[in-house]
């Protein structure tokens, strides 16, 4: 039985230019038929379609780690002007011979306005996620000085489509069809109106199964809490 001949490569990432001249011939437009206007609307289409795909959920490629240092008495801190939201947080305690971390988790605005006394210090158990266009996150019980930092994940901005210097998009594989796709049905919408009815299926199809890949393969575990049940 012969083996294949495979290229043995993975290098495949088209640039921006490229994914915009193919999604205008999904349209019927060919190359030669683009101006400066076809391009600059591709560029806006591009990057308002990235910005409703980090509304849409969570992105694992766009999942970051971050770590700001606590101070004792200080309750809110910056998170980078390019956070979506914030996922999985804990404090990170040093006990003199290396740093534990304990899971807290977020709260409301309105159940952190209920807190009778918000400079109240202690150990955190939980955080409220001010989303503004510079969000920011506060922690409470107050940092008391026992605690070092605040460690979290969190979900963040698509970087910036571009044309420049053969620039490629900031996805992986498994989302490129996708892209091309939304991108060429976006660009239907002003340059093609009688293909956008076609393009819209094919690009939800090709969205929700980039979407379906785009999940963490974890065991996850389900069991009821039973000991409410039992009197002592």
């Amino acid at each position: 039985m012969s083996v294949p001949q495979t290229s043995g490569t993975y290098n495949f990432q088209p640039s921006m230019g490229e994914a915009v001249l193919y999604a205008y011939g999904l349209c019927g437009i060919r190359a030669t038929a683009l101006t400066q206007q076809h391009y600059e609307s591709a560029r806006l289409a591009t990057n308002f379609m990235m910005a409703r795909w980090s509304a849409k959920g969570v992105n694992l490629w766009q999942v970051q780690q971050g770590c700001i240092s606590l101070v004792q008495g200080c309750s809110t801190y910056q998170l980078p002007t390019n956070t979506i939201v914030l996922l999985d947080s804990y404090i990170g305690q040093n006990n003199g011979t290396a740093e534990i971390d304990r899971l807290i988790f977020s709260i409301s605005r309105t159940e952190y306005a209920s807190f009778p006394n918000k400079s109240q210090q202690g150990f955190p158990t939980c955080f409220w996620f001010d989303r503004l266009l510079s969000p920011s996150v506060t922690l409470w019980p107050v940092p008391d000085g026992t605690v070092t930092t605040f460690k979290y994940y969190y979900l963040r901005q698509t970087q910036d489509s571009v044309y420049s210097n053969g620039t490629q998009m900031e996805l992986p594989v498994y989302f490129l069809e996708a892209y091309v796709m939304g991108l060429a049905w976006r660009l239907a919408l002003t340059w093609a109106p009688t293909q956008a009815p076609v393009l819209k299926p094919l690009a939800d199809e090709a969205y929700n199964d980039a979407a379906d890949q785009n999940v963490e393969t974890a065991t996850q575990y389900i069991s009821p809490q039973v000991g409410g049940y039992y009197r002592t």
